[in-house]
């Protein structure tokens, strides 16, 4: 007897997948990927400019990752929605994990293998770089002066500029904070965004009560997802430390810094300070 089934026949799944499109692929017009592989312009006879060009393009990719991210969770902590802002900066975690590992196809570079394409870079440096400026502006670390170098492009230096006079993430945390009926100062509240954010007792003091009291509280919670932000933080300060003291010892920056002395300057500061100070306490 035969058992055909009687019901509504079963549709098929194609054998080879859609290889016909007018036009680029829908892969293409959503990524973008012929645009993204044809920005490498090596200016070197040397084979490791490549995977040093395509790292630092990575690297500008994380970077307006996690700014999304951030200002995401600020946007988020102005409304009261702690849970989207705690989500936001969770997703960051992992961004800025891939960021950090970016570090490892440059970790073992021998002076002599940089040098051999150190020239084709001029006076460029990453602290030219203005996505990552705005990343750190977020984390409270403005300095006006940072947009000088942006001058000679409008748009960006309009973005930097933008970017300096609004409140940091840390700023929409401790005015979220003040809303819940936290003892922030008025001078903390009502200080010169455009400024670094400089550390303050009274700041240290609330996150001191937040933490003696219900971890699963909150903003406890909102605390730990920020130190662990700023752990990866200094975790990538100090892989761009090590990666440059290995590759280029004690000389000068191709930008002009001075080079492994002001990344160890940089290595030596913590963000979100008071979230640190306060554990002392506990």
């Amino acid at each position: 007897m035969s058992s055909q089934p009687t019901g509504p026949a079963v549709a098929q799944a194609p054998e080879t997948p859609h290889l016909d499109f007018h036009g680029t692929t829908p892969y293409e017009d959503y990524v973008q990927a012929d645009v993204l592989t044809h920005l490498q312009h090596i200016r070197s006879d040397d084979p490791g400019e490549m995977v040093f060009l395509v790292t630092t393009q990575v690297m500008e990719l994380w970077f307006t990752v996690i700014v999304h991210e951030w200002e995401t969770a600020a946007q988020a902590l102005r409304e009261d929605g702690l849970p989207v802002a705690v989500a936001a900066l969770k997703r960051s975690l992992r961004e800025l994990e891939a960021l950090n590992a970016s570090w490892r196809p440059l970790a073992q570079l021998t002076p002599a293998q940089f040098n051999s394409y150190r020239s084709a870079l001029g006076e460029g440096s990453g602290f030219q770089s203005a996505m990552y400026r705005r990343m750190e502006f977020l984390l409270g670390e403005k300095s006006a002066s940072m947009l000088v170098p942006h001058r000679g492009a409008p748009r960006v230096h309009a973005e930097l500029e933008k970017a300096l006079h609004e409140p940091s993430l840390y700023d929409e945390v401790l005015r979220l904070l003040a809303r819940r009926g936290h003892a922030v100062p008025a001078a903390v509240l009502e200080r010169d965004v455009s400024l670094r954010y400089e550390p303050s007792p009274e700041v240290e003091a609330v996150w001191t009560a937040l933490y003696s009291g219900d971890e699963e509280n909150d903003l406890a919670r909102l605390g730990e997802a920020l130190t662990d932000v700023a752990e990866l933080v200094w975790r990538w300060r100090n892989d761009h430390l090590v990666a440059t003291r290995r590759a280029m010892g004690a000389k000068a920056g191709t930008g002009g810094s001075a080079g492994v002395a002001w990344l160890e300057k940089r290595a030596q500061k913590n963000v979100f300070p008071e979230l640190w100070t306060a554990r002392s306490h506990v």
